[in-house]
């Protein structure tokens, strides 16, 4: 069984420590929890997951392989969803997603319609995404999600802006995904119902905390 991992991982961001010594493992079906006070550095470790930051030190593995050796294959297996819900506005919602399944290599308009239904915005299908609101722009970057699947997923602060049938919709998409061997890293401030999700406090890896801390520091909670 395949392991996305990191091991002794160092960050650093504009020139300041943010952690260090810091490590995890993500088996299929698994499911990890970034918690942590703000600037514990949440956001920094899903962007080092995502290939968008590099470590100052320490090492992403994939099956016991750097995923440096092949950052496309890597990038192919997941999926990033930031602070910010990327929607044009001059798309509609169904434009948007069609519009980022073809840019994954998907284009079924089934999935499209299934991805907007799975987060009660059928109806706004047709409506430009300049006139939908914060709630509504970020279920809509959540389907991004379905139509284009992706063997992680890696969610920064996904709960903002949901009502409580939403975050319930979130949490059945991610059980769905875990049921099919997905694996998920979210980043969040709120509870969030994924059973048997194991949490990884950021501030336990801080500068201050040990200089010598390394591996796993992960306890059972949600």
């Amino acid at each position: 069984m395949s392991l996305f991992e990191g091991r002794d991982l160092f960050c650093v961001r504009g020139e300041r420590p943010v952690f260090a010594g810091l490590g995890f493992a993500l088996a299929a079906g698994w499911a990890l929890v970034l918690a942590g006070p703000n600037g514990s550095g949440k956001s920094s470790l899903l962007r080092l997951m995502a290939g968008l930051l590099r470590p100052a030190a320490g090492a992403l593995l994939w099956d016991g392989q750097p995923v440096i050796r092949d950052t496309e294959a890597h990038r192919a297996r997941l999926q990033y969803l930031g602070h910010l819900d990327a929607v044009k506005p001059v798309l509609s919602a169904a434009e948007n997603l069609t519009f980022w399944a073809a840019l994954r290599g998907h284009g079924e308009s089934g999935t499209v319609t299934e991805a907007l239904e799975a987060f009660a915005i059928a109806r706004l299908a047709d409506l430009p995404g300049r006139m939908l609101s914060a709630g509504q722009k970020r279920r809509l970057a959540l389907a991004r999600l379905l139509v284009a699947p992706a063997e992680v997923w890696l969610l920064d602060e996904p709960t903002v802006g949901l009502d409580q049938e939403s975050l319930g919709r979130l949490s059945g998409a991610i059980a769905a995904h875990r049921a099919r061997g997905g694996r998920v890293v979210a980043a969040t401030h709120a509870p969030m119902d994924m059973d048997g999700a194991q949490v990884l406090a950021l501030d336990r890896f801080g500068p201050m905390a040990s200089s010598a801390r390394a591996g796993f520091d992960l306890e059972d909670r949600w």
